[in-house]
């Protein structure tokens, strides 16, 4: 069922069932509106730190390799390529698709303003690339930009119901259990499949540690089930992503996880309480 165009960078994209996803937040980069603000070379900030350059490749390796691949040749045109992509010279835009999110590409609202800019840094100068730094000052001059981090919640704080990780629980014996095992371990039904990635529990958490809802229901919708990617409705994708929680251990709450990317930005995995 591995789909051979999809990037095999980061721990689990080598794995026959393996997740991968198929944002094109990024594409909206080639698609600039006449609207957008393009920074004069004169005022672009110079990657002359070296721990802001090391921030950005950390937040890159974290956040971007899954879609644009480690040296930024993305598979398009899934995935756009991100070296020598000369779109990338509008400053502005890369603060706002990397802060807001952009078509199926989620915002990240756990990023400060220095990880926004270490991270719009690194994209600019890595690679081929050589369009020069974005300071922090230009990301918090961003109006449209807000200070979500401040509104985020965890996964820990009672964000599914009982009855939505029931649902969840039947989408995903239906849908999902043959890849990834009915005990969601990664043992697959088929014992000539190789394994995938659990879905549930400590390995599970770790490599998600961090990452938003957003970020996963993404991930999933798009790319799955891998034989017809983004089959099921969207309610039953968060279904799913509640039923995964549960058997994590997380807690459940009154309100459903709604399926929607910007509501579910706020929401961070963590390993623990």
């Amino acid at each position: 069922m591995w789909n051979s165009r999809m990037p095999t960078s980061g721990p689990d994209l080598r794995r026959r069932g393996g997740m991968a996803v198929r944002w094109t937040g990024w594409a909206a980069i080639a698609a600039l509106g006449a609207g957008c603000l393009v920074f004069p070379a004169a005022a672009r900030a110079q990657p002359d730190d070296a721990a802001i350059s090391d921030r950005g490749q950390q937040l890159y390796a974290e956040h971007c390799t899954r879609c644009h691949g480690a040296t930024g040749e993305g598979n398009p045109p899934t995935f756009p390529a991100l070296s020598g992509n000369n779109q990338l010279e509008d400053a502005a835009r890369i603060v706002q698709v990397i802060g807001q999110g952009s078509g199926n590409m989620p915002p990240f609202p756990t990023l400060t303003t220095a990880d926004i800019a270490a991270l719009a840094s690194y994209v600019r100068n890595a690679w081929t690339n050589s369009f020069g730094g974005v300071s922090a000052d230009t990301v918090a001059a961003e109006a449209s930009l807000s200070a979500d981090a401040d509104r985020t919640t965890s996964v820990w704080d009672g964000v599914f119901t009982d009855d939505q990780a029931v649902r969840g629980q039947s989408a995903y014996s239906g849908a999902c259990s043959f890849c990834h095992g009915r005990r969601l371990n990664g043992a697959p039904d088929d014992p000539d499949m190789r394994s995938s990635p659990p879905l549930a529990r400590a390995r599970f958490l770790r490599e998600w540690e961090g990452r938003s809802l957003a970020t996963l229901y993404e991930y999933t919708r798009l790319t799955m089930p891998e034989d017809n990617p983004n089959s099921l409705a969207d309610e039953e994708y968060a279904d799913i992503i509640a039923y995964l929680l549960s058997a994590s251990g997380m807690p459940a709450g009154d309100d459903e996880l709604a399926p929607d990317s910007r509501s579910l930005a706020r929401i961070v995995i963590r390993q623990q309480q």
